[in-house]
This record gives structure tokens, sequence and C-alpha cells, in this order.
């Protein structure tokens, strides 16, 4: 049998509502992680078609004893596993975590799984995970590793001052998931030259990718 396994990201719980109600990414694609594990697109595509939202448990420290509220949408997209959550304010153990996100006291998610299909790079040691049984989504509390700091600066990429062009090429394709050609579309002639893209030979199919990454690109840019 897969063994269970649990694997930690960062979330801006800033976000985090009077109502309960939060939203960010529970796990990154293409993320080499301290584990040497990268978690590849597609993974958890199985697991939320099976399952749906609420069929994946949010839980208080991989705890099965302490469900703390339901996530309200699951989904990949070219970043990762975006996920929104409402925490229930009728659950006394809810409310803790709630006032202690809102503090910046607790600061992770972790997903708790078993791997189904996974392929390790004989030369590197990398683990590259093909396919996830997910089970439950924790809110954690845990060191603050390397990785976390990653994905904690990703949410709000350019805070503290404005991007260079050539940083802001870069994190549009290499964070918000758009081509290189997408791109320097969009910094040349913003969203009228990406529609140019898509005149100029994408069928549905592409249009409605493209869709997808635009959508992570603002999640990514304005949370």
């Amino acid at each position: 049998m897969a063994v269970p396994e649990v694997k930690f990201t960062s979330l801006d719980f800033k976000q985090a509502d009077a109502d309960g109600t939060f939203e960010g990414y529970a796990s990154l694609f293409n993320r080499e992680d301290l584990g040497r594990d990268v978690v590849l697109p597609g993974a958890f595509r199985e697991s939320l078609a099976s399952r749906g939202a609420r069929g994946i448990k949010l839980l208080f420290q991989h705890d099965a004893n302490q469900p703390i509220g339901i996530w309200t949408t699951l989904e990949e997209d070219s970043r990762g596993l975006y996920a929104q959550g409402r925490l229930m304010r009728e659950v006394g153990r809810a409310r803790e975590v709630m006032a202690l996100m809102r503090a910046g006291a607790l600061d992770g998610l972790s997903i708790g799984f078993k791997t189904v299909k996974a392929r390790r790079d004989r030369a590197t040691g990398v683990r590259r995970l093909e396919k996830i049984d997910l089970w439950e989504i924790s809110i954690v509390t845990f060191p603050l590793l390397p990785e976390a700091r990653i994905a904690s600066t990703k949410t709000k990429p350019f805070a503290e001052a404005p991007p260079s062009e050539r940083e802001f090429e870069r994190w549009l394709t290499r964070d918000a998931g758009l081509t290189r050609s997408e791109a320097r579309a969009l910094m040349r002639s913003g969203l009228s030259g990406l529609k140019a893209l898509r005149d100029a030979g994408r069928g549905a199919t592409e249009e409605a990718q493209l869709a997808i990454r635009m959508r992570a690109a603002a999640r990514a840019l304005l949370s």
C-alpha cells in the first residue's frame, strides 16, 4: 500500500475574512521542495474529479478529530492547486484558528495524500509526483522553510517596488504560466495583444487554457 504523506506550502492568511473565508495555493507545480519532490500539473485531477472540493477534508494539524471548515473551491490551474475555504465560526477550534491566521501565527497549508504514480530521476534523486490521491488539506503551523518563504513572496511579487520589464516578463512566464510569446504580447499591447494571438489561429481549447492562465496570473499578482 502507498504510504500516507504530507507536504507544506505557505498561504497568505492576511486574506482571511471576518466570516472565515480565505484563499491561496495548497500546492505549487514544478517546484522542488525540501523532500526532493516535484508535484506535476494534473497530479490532483482524478482526486478532484472523484471527490470534489467537499470530499476533501479541511483539518487542523492533520488531526482527523479536528475538522474546522469546508473547502468551497479546489481546482488546478497553471500555478498549482488553488483553494478557497471557509472556517466554521460555530466551532470553537475554528474560531481560534481564524484568530491565529489573522494575526499571522498560523501561516501554512499541508496536503495529506498518498502517492499513486511517481518517477524518480536517478541522476538527481528528484521524485516527480504524477498522480496523487488527495485526502485532506490542513491548516498548520511549521518552521519557516525556504520553500515556504518563496511561495509567500510570490503571492505578492511586486509589493515593494515596480518590476523592470525583464523581471515582469520572467514572472509572467515562470509564475503566471504564460508562454514567452503570450507574455511579450501582453507587455506590448495588453489584452488586445493576447486577443491578436488568439485570432491568429487559436482554437477553443487553446483559448480556454489561456483564460485559465490569465486568471491564475491575476490571482497571483493581486492577492
